[in-house]
Parts: C-alpha cells; structure tokens; sequence
C-alpha cells in the first residue's frame, strides 16, 4: 500500500516536469548550436578550430575580422532582436487574447518606418546608426497615439480598441511611409534593405544604444506575466483575484512598446517571429504565462538566428535579408495556426 500511495497524485506531476525540464534543454541547445551556426556560417566560412583559436587570441587576422568585426556584433544583434519580438509577441498574444497578433498590431513597425523615412528624405540621413533612435522614437510616438486614440471616449481603453486603433494608424503611417520612398528614389534604395529586415546595419554601437530599453522592457514584461495569467480568465475574474487590470495594461503596451520598438529599431520590421514563437512554446509548455514569455525569449532568437544563416547561404555569395527567410518560414506556421481548432487557447 505504500508504495501505491507514493505513485498516486504526488507523484503524477513527475512527468511533466520532466518533459518541461526536457523542453527547456533542448531549447538551450538549440540556441547554442544557433549562436554557434551564426558565427562559423556565411561568405567567409570558419572552421570549429579557427572558431575557438580566434577566441583565444590565437588566430589568423582575417579570421579575427570576421568574428570580431562581423559575426559577433551580427549574432548579438540578431539575439537581441528576437528575444525583444519573442517577448512581445507572447505579451500582445496574452493581452489582446488574440492568437493571430503580433507585435506590430500596435502600430509599433509603422512608426519605426515612417520615422526612418522622413529622416532619410527629408533630414538626408544615411547613417545606419541614426536610423535606430529615429525607429525607436517613431515606435514610441505611435504607441503613444494609439492609446490615446484607443482610450478615447466613453470608458478606459481595452485590447479591442486599442487593437483597432494600431491597426488604423499602422495602414495611415505605411501608405505616407510608402509615398515619401517613391517620391524619393534615393530614399527608397536606403530603405529597401532596412524595410526588409537584417541584422547588419546597426551593430553593437545600435544595440548598446537601445540596451537599456530593452532591460526596461524585460523587466516590465516579466513583471506582469502573473497577471496575464488572471487576466486571460476575463477582467471581472482578475479583478477579483486581485490584480489591477489597469496597472497590466500599461504595463504591457509599455513593454511590446519598448521591446518591439528596440528590435524593429535594430532589424527592421521582421514579421510572424513574434506571432509564431509564442504558439510553439504554448503548444509544448501550456498556457502559463510565466513559462511563456520567458521561453519566447530563448525561442525567438534561435528562429532569427536560423534564419540569418539559411539567408546567407541559399543565394551564396549573395545574402537574403532575414526578415524575407522569416516570412518564407511564417507564413506556413501561420496557415497551420489558421486550421488548428486550438490555436485560439490562450
């Protein structure tokens, strides 16, 4: 009788830790064999040996420039980049209890790219460097527009409307955005690259500018994942557990605002990231919240990370930019989701 009593109910929750616990390594080896991939990978390949002599000062100067100079700040950036869109693709998914959002349903990618558009047209910037305040300062104004837009009228602003209001002013801002590149050829040549998403223009310069921002925005996210999980029960319930629904919703359209706004400043607008990675990790994981945003965030960047590579070889020595592989990979996910009869459970 006691050892029937000890494999009953206590023990039953064994093997989904278990399988939790498998989840999450086989996640950290799929970020490491990523980060690994990105810097041995592209026109100027790197063997495992001249990888590690390079690292302990002891290999050729060529091969010093690629990593150094090259891959190391494109890595970064592409780690940076998907673990702002993993987060915020699992927070807009949680608060808009939508499956099908994504980060830029706020508007967020519009703003970036039209503030990058007047700045190139009009302000005659070139400079990679510029674009990334320009894009975090137009996603940030945007936001901003959309929750007063949102939160106008009769009654505080809810995710229906505020959904509402970032998908109006994101098609407003894209058709001016589109009208300043064809006006201007110049700029649309600048653009092109930036518009389609890569992980080359801003750099470590960019990401340690934008740094602090996305620290911000972890933090906030990561703050309220407990709520989200009342939350999704509906207002009145997570009202009487206690949370303050008021208080989450800032909180979460401050964080995609930081976070979205910090990798679309340092890739461009890289779509269906943000939108797929959260189901991945609630199909494996559940629909905790507190295992979700966190998973999304290691998830994320190995998605971005694949993707840089198999663009720079799939045309070699020509490069695809990250965001086309991205689509091209999405967009199946996306017609999967669409016919899933549980993609709507959040």
């Amino acid at each position: 009788m006691t050892t029937l009593v000890g494999a009953g109910p206590s023990a039953a929750p064994l093997p989904r830790a278990r399988r939790r616990l498998l989840g999450v390594s086989v996640l950290a080896v799929a970020l490491i064999a990523a980060v690994t991939l990105s810097l041995l990978v592209g026109a100027n390949p790197l063997s495992v040996d001249a990888l590690l002599d390079t690292l302990a000062g002891n290999g050729t100067p060529e091969a010093a420039y690629v990593l150094y100079d090259l891959r190391i700040p494109r890595t970064s950036v592409g780690l940076a980049a998907g673990a702002a869109l993993g987060i915020a693709g699992a927070l807009i998914q949680a608060f808009t209890r939508n499956p099908l959002a994504d980060p830029g349903i706020l508007g967020v990618n519009a703003g970036a790219a039209l503030a990058v558009a007047i700045g190139v047209a009009w302000l005659g910037l070139r400079d990679a460097s510029a674009f990334v305040w320009l894009a975090f300062l137009g996603a940030l104004i945007v936001t901003v527009a959309v929750y007063l837009v949102g939160s106008a009228g009769r009654g505080a602003a809810d995710p229906l409307r505020l959904t509402l209001a970032g998908v109006a002013l994101g098609a407003v801002l894209s058709g001016i955005t589109t009208g300043l590149t064809l006006t201007d050829p110049e700029a649309f040549d600048t653009l092109r690259s930036w518009n389609a998403g890569s992980l080359l223009a801003s750099g470590l310069d960019g990401l340690f500018a934008v740094l602090p921002f996305l620290g911000i925005g972890v933090v906030i996210a990561l703050a309220v994942t407990g709520g989200l999980n009342a939350l999704g029960l509906g207002e009145d319930v997570a009202r009487a557990q206690g949370a303050n629904v008021a208080l989450l919703r800032t909180g979460v359209i401050v964080a995609v605002t930081l976070l979205a706004g910090t990798a679309t400043a340092l890739a461009g607008p890289i779509a269906f990231v943000g939108l797929m990675v959260p189901h991945v990790i609630r199909w494996t994981f559940g629909v905790d919240q507190r295992l979700i945003v966190p998973l999304s965030a290691v998830l994320a960047p190995v998605v971005v990370l694949l993707s840089d590579v198999v663009g720079r070889v799939i045309i070699a020595p020509a490069e695809v930019p990250v965001g086309v592989v991205a689509a091209l990979v999405g967009a199946p996910v996306l017609i999967v989701l669409a016919r899933r009869r549980k993609a709507s459970s959040l």
